[in-house]
């Protein structure tokens, strides 16, 4: 801030498993916005070390740390961030794009996933021809289409209503069930119920670390 340091993170020790289903869940300033950006490789943390899949990120380049956000996370946030003049098979696809694939294969695997959020039918949609649960599923089929090692939702149903949320939080659960890891940042108590461990952040440390027992579990 200026010329003022301000530290956000307080000796944060912290691991997450494969597999694993994980709300960051604290008040406004609490660190959870910072810790989500160094899981997911967009800040670089001033000391310590930050290890995803045997990489220390923590001595990463920038450039290295393109290819691995493109490869190893897949973000899904509040927004969407869709581009308007792509469809959304084109939106989906491309992460693809830069990882330098071909037009075949990276149709046919955002086809793929496209059809794992139930979304086949809106495929040669734009953006602005589909309802804000639409456009947060284009937004999960994207994160998804690189089989990423970590899905990272930021408040992913900060926007939409409340039945489509729960819709949402239906998708985000089966992909966890097919093996997918989730981390979800969020400060709604029923969204972070879907998870099947919450951390809770005061002040820039892990204030609680717990399993979840309430955890929503569909049955697909």
């Amino acid at each position: 801030m200026g010329k003022m340091e301000l530290q956000v993170l307080k000796g944060i020790s912290l691991d997450i498993y494969k597999n694993e289903y994980v709300a960051l869940m604290g008040p406004s300033g609490s660190g959870k916005s910072t810790l989500m950006n160094i899981i997911g490789c967009l800040d670089t943390p001033t000391s310590g070390s930050y290890i995803l899949n045997k990489h220390d990120i923590s001595e990463t380049a920038d450039n290295k740390l393109a290819e691995i956000r493109n490869q190893e996370i897949g973000f899904v946030f509040q927004q969407f961030n869709l581009l308007p003049r792509l469809t959304a098979l084109e939106n989906v696809a491309l992460p693809l794009v830069y990882a330098g694939m071909g037009k075949k294969l990276r149709t046919e695997k955002a086809n793929q996933v496209m059809e794992l959020v139930s979304l086949t039918d809106r495929s040669h949609h734009k953006p602005n021809e589909l309802s804000g649960g639409q456009c947060q599923r284009v937004a999960i089929a994207r994160a998804l289409v690189n089989n990423p090692s970590i899905i990272l939702a930021d408040e992913p149903t900060g926007n939409l209503d409340t039945k489509t949320s729960y819709e949402i939080m239906e998708v985000l659960d089966k992909i966890h069930s097919a093996g997918n890891t989730i981390v979800l940042v969020t400060h709604e108590t029923d969204i972070a119920n879907h998870a099947r461990r919450i951390v809770r952040l005061r002040d820039g440390m892990i204030e609680s670390d717990m399993v979840n027992e309430h955890a929503t579990v569909y049955s697909h």
